[in-house]
């Protein structure tokens, strides 16, 4: 029961990760969603297609990491994907004067908190994993 109990922080997490990394892809139905996340307004078409594609490719990423939530054998995988993905994100961002003022500063702390989450719960994970005698995810 207590590894059960020990198991809902970690759960609840992830589910919530999971499902607020998913919110881009509602720029697929509504383009002004982009102002909110990214500081876009009106853009060029392509500009537009590609974002509303890394909307669909967020939408999966967060059902990857909803799933591992409940399949405790996808979450190291799971987190370094996401993980690679927001960091990549944040060194694109990040690395540009220009880009770094026009990026709402909640999506930066949410995939810098994620990171961090999911770098946490990967190696609490593993380790727990480890102790336990059973194979290694990843």
């Amino acid at each position: 029961m207590t590894a059960l109990r020990g198991e809902n922080l970690p759960r609840a997490l992830l589910v919530l990760l999971g499902v607020l990394t998913m919110l881009p892809v509602l720029a697929l139905a509504d383009a002004s969603v982009l102002e909110t996340s990214y500081g876009v307004t009106d853009p060029e078409p392509m500009t537009l297609a590609l974002l509303q594609h890394r909307g669909m490719l967020q939408l999966l990423l967060g059902a990857m990491i909803v799933w591992a939530a409940f399949h405790r054998p996808a979450r190291v995988p799971a987190a370094i994907a996401a993980v690679l993905g927001k960091g990549t994100f944040l060194a694109l961002i990040l690395s540009d004067v220009d880009l770094r003022a026009e990026v709402p500063w909640y999506t930066v702390v949410f995939d810098a908190l994620c990171i961090v989450v999911l770098t946490t719960v990967a190696i609490v994970d593993g380790r727990n994993r480890a102790a336990r005698g059973l194979p290694q995810a990843g």
